[in-house]
């Protein structure tokens, strides 16, 4: 495919991007270039290949959910600044 002037302004445009005039021809080799290589690619025989989403497989890393006691009140408030009535106290944010 052979990318023109005009093909990087529009691909510009559609990605909302000011490309200045005297960066175009760079522009234009970068995106031939890709454009080649992404050929290359499509030339790799991949008939038996399993897809995949993720090059490794995934293992849940998360710890076993155990039920267990948790903090009495006055452990969870005993190093909180301020506290009223049994809750922690913190500065109003909405007025």
């Amino acid at each position: 495919m052979k990318i023109t002037k005009q093909t990087v302004e529009n691909v510009a445009m559609l990605s909302r991007l000011n490309i200045a005039d005297n960066k175009m021809d760079k522009y234009i080799e970068e995106f031939s270039n890709f454009l080649e290589y992404v050929d290359v690619l499509q030339q790799v025989n991949t008939e038996n290949i399993k897809p995949t989403a993720h090059v490794l497989p995934l293992q849940n890393v998360f710890r076993e959910d155990i039920v267990k006691s948790s903090l009495s009140r006055e452990a969870a408030l005993a190093n909180a600044p301020e506290q009223e009535d049994g809750y922690f106290k913190v500065p109003r944010i909405i007025e």
